[in-house]
């Protein structure tokens, strides 16, 4: 059993003969918020999206939840990754014909959970993060802010073990990217909600449990 929520060993990857990532370690304790910075093209987000299991590396193992998952392929791996994690990206890929609580549904009702217990979740959700009054607005009806904590509390609705950002203040302005850097606290504070961000936004890394630095694919 090993005492990290989410390690990885000797991570590479490489795109048309061009390596991305050249062996990278990483661990992550439970409760934490851990940042991963570094200059574009370092490899960040491409070691978010493995970690993440929605790509494949060319070698290295990853373990999460003492459950080696690396080796998980088709259904097993769709509903490892549904249940165990959660993803927020810069752009929020809200479905514009449903209601802010009913994308928040989406990955609950792929798990097959009963619909008056997940009902109840999404509102409470929406609640925490200051969206009680906007759960039956359509996306195009809420700010880009707003648009992004219902992603926030998409990617919360299965309590998953980890939750991914990429860039998840990328697309906001600086008083709804402070905003949402300290709801990443809050909920990492009072829910235990484990958080792994790549980000370009050094205020967001201050505030993590942890920074990361990466260059032209290495940690460094």
């Amino acid at each position: 059993m090993s005492n990290f929520l989410l390690s990885a060993k000797n991570i590479t990857k490489k795109y048309n003969e061009l390596p991305i990532l050249k062996g990278i370690d990483i661990a992550i304790e439970s409760n934490q918020i851990v940042s991963i910075v570094g200059s574009s093209g370092a490899g960040k987000s491409t070691l978010l999206h493995i970690l993440g299991t929605l790509d494949k590396a060319d070698s290295g193992e990853i373990w999460l939840n003492d459950i080696r998952v690396d080796l998980l392929s088709g259904k097993k791996l769709a509903a490892f990754r549904n249940m165990h994690i959660g993803f927020i990206f810069q752009f929020h890929h809200l479905l514009p014909e449903f209601s802010a609580i009913e994308n928040v549904y989406i990955p609950a009702w792929i798990a097959k959970r009963k619909t008056t217990e997940v009902k109840k979740e999404a509102a409470q959700l929406l609640d925490i993060l200051g969206l009680s009054n906007r759960l039956n607005h359509k996306p195009n009806q809420l700010s880009g802010g707003e648009q992004q904590r219902v992603a926030v509390a998409r990617a919360l609705i299965n309590k998953p073990s980890i939750v991914f950002a990429d860039e998840p203040t990328g697309n906001l302005d600086s008083k709804n990217a402070k905003e949402l850097h300290h709801l990443f606290t809050q909920l990492c504070t009072n829910l235990h909600q484990t958080f792994l961000i790549v980000t370009h936004n050094e205020e967001l890394a201050s505030l993590s449990n942890r920074v990361l630095h990466m260059k032209d694919g290495y940690m460094v």
